[in-house]
């Protein structure tokens, strides 16, 4: 079996069940977000530090001594091929003639901002490094009933050097001596996200586009080896907000390649710019929405619904895990691959392996969406139920993403 871009897939650790054989598992280890960072910096030849495991990868990029990582949050493959008029610049370097250029790789699973953010920064699989959805349960305090964590706002509270602990590839090249930095707005500085995915180096807050693309680039200069990642995230608003292809997203995506053609025109000699995203996104329409608060069968047996609406993990009441796959897969098993949480983990959807603290995190039943559907919740969730343009899946429209390079 292939993943999304025709290269053979990881092997899972167990035969996938058959009526999820149809899921096309990311491509961890040969192509995937996880991938990009130990590919990026190899050429740097740097050894771990002690006690600490270099992610290894299968991807090849082309060695360079400064490295920079511009990701571009929604900003999926299939939606920038689709628009050549406002992406020329970006447009330009799909040219796979180029070695290397122009090339999609898989966001993971689930194709959401704190999970695909940990698998650039770690290097490792969403199984590995444990942040494996939006809202995933995690133990109440002092040992009352579990509850849902947001790994995106970080509510509740987790000290995230338990949360996550595997340093992140920053961090790894900093104890080696190599130049790293982060160049994002200046709110991101502190947050519990950044520590556990990006951390290691220099943050350097900048508010608007330009003076991100002008920082990154100069800090890319003044090192004889660098790392340095920046971040714009208004595309993924606009795509929330008004939908894919929007007159505000299309604006937005104008803007991007503006600012990606700033920062390649300013790269120093010896240096690689990597073009990515963490996820693509798909409009759903309201005839696809199935409301969680409103529908009596999907609640049965239900202690929390977490994930999002294209992703989901479902936490049944003790002894009611069974009861609950059944009647979601017969719900909704036309129109979402619905597994178990050991079916899921089997499957590989995770990664080739889950580390043990993580496994509870996954719900007891995981639905994805296949078709242009989602599970809502309009009363426990309405901001998201409220959303245009949704991501999560597993579909080719939200988990293939582009990796872009230019050299100098």
């Amino acid at each position: 079996m292939d993943d999304l871009t025709g290269r053979p897939l990881l092997s899972a650790p167990r035969p996938t069940p058959p009526h999820l054989l149809s899921a096309p598992v990311p491509a961890y280890g040969t192509a995937s977000l996880c991938d990009v960072l130990p590919a990026a910096v190899h050429g740097f030849d740097l050894p771990a530090g002690p006690g600490d495991a270099w992610p290894s990868t299968g991807l090849r990029l082309p060695a360079a001594d400064r490295v920079c990582v511009f990701l571009v949050d929604g900003l999926g493959w299939e939606q920038l091929r689709a628009h050549p008029a406002e992406a020329p610049f970006l447009t330009s370097l799909l040219d796979t003639s180029l070695a290397g250029s122009g090339q999609p790789i898989t966001a993971g699973f689930p194709a959401t901002t704190a999970t695909s953010l940990a698998s650039v920064g770690t290097g490792l699989p969403p199984g590995e490094h444990g942040l494996v959805g939006y809202t995933v349960a995690a133990p109440g305090a002092r040992g009352g009933r579990r509850e849902l964590m947001n790994q995106l706002r970080w509510q509740p509270w987790r000290e995230p050097a338990h949360w996550q602990p595997h340093p992140t590839v920053f961090r790894l090249l900093e104890r080696a001596g190599v130049t790293t930095g982060q160049v994002s707005l200046p709110m991101f500085a502190h947050t519990p996200l950044t520590q556990v995915a990006l951390s290691g180096g220099t943050f350097l807050g900048r508010e608007s586009g330009e003076e991100r693309m002008d920082t990154a680039a100069a800090l890319l200069a003044g090192a004889d080896r660098a790392l340095v990642y920046t971040y714009y995230s208004d595309l993924d608003r606009a795509g929330h907000q008004h939908g894919v292809d929007s007159d505000e997203w299309r604006g937005q995506l104008m803007r991007v390649d503006t600012l990606a053609r700033r920062l390649a025109e300013r790269l120093p000699p010896r240096s690689a710019l990597y073009v990515t995203a963490d996820h693509g996104m798909i409009d759903v329409p309201e005839e696809g929405r199935i409301d969680f608060d409103e529908d009596w069968e999907l609640r049965a047996g239900v202690e929390l619904l977490g994930g999002e609406g294209r992703a989901r993990h479902v936490y049944a009441v003790p002894g009611a895990a069974a009861d609950v796959l059944a009647v979601w897969s017969e719900v909704l098993g036309e129109e979402m691959w619905v597994a178990s949480r050991e079916e899921a983990v089997e499957a590989g959807w995770f990664g080739p392996r889950v580390a043990d603290r993580v496994r509870g995190r996954i719900g007891d039943v995981v639905a994805a969406a296949r078709a242009d559907v989602a599970v809502v919740a309009s009363r426990a969730e309405p901001g998201e139920t409220s959303m245009v343009g949704l991501h999560g899946s597993m579909t080719p429209t939200e988990q293939l993403v582009p990796l872009l390079q230019v050299l100098t």
